[in-house]
């Protein structure tokens, strides 16, 4: 299944792949990877994870605080974030109608 990222959620990945490469080269190359594992799993299998009254889904990163969500639309799979487990909940909403 075709996967896009919302340009915000690419902004997003990348601002936190640098924030980890500040600290440690070791921990954004496990940020990065982990992420990138998690995008590959919903490409094979978007529908694993249950979706709320908009479609929308998430699945959680194992070790970083952190959420990929997304969308299921008829060209394929939307991510809308790769969201902070702590940030404000749902910033990302007004990215669902893109």
């Amino acid at each position: 299944m075709d996967l896009e990222f919302h340009p915000e959620a690419a902004d997003e990945f990348e601002a936190s792949v640098a924030w980890y490469a500040e600290r440690s080269g070791w921990a954004a190359d496990q940020f990065a990877s982990e992420v990138e594992r998690v995008v590959e799993f919903i490409r094979r299998q978007p529908k694993t994870w249950s979706h709320d009254e908009t479609g929308v889904r998430r699945m959680r990163l194992r070790t970083f605080p952190y959420s990929v969500v997304y969308r299921l639309r008829e060209s394929g799979i939307l991510v809308l974030a790769v969201a902070h487990a702590k940030r404000r909940p749902a910033y990302w909403r007004n990215r669902i109608l893109f």
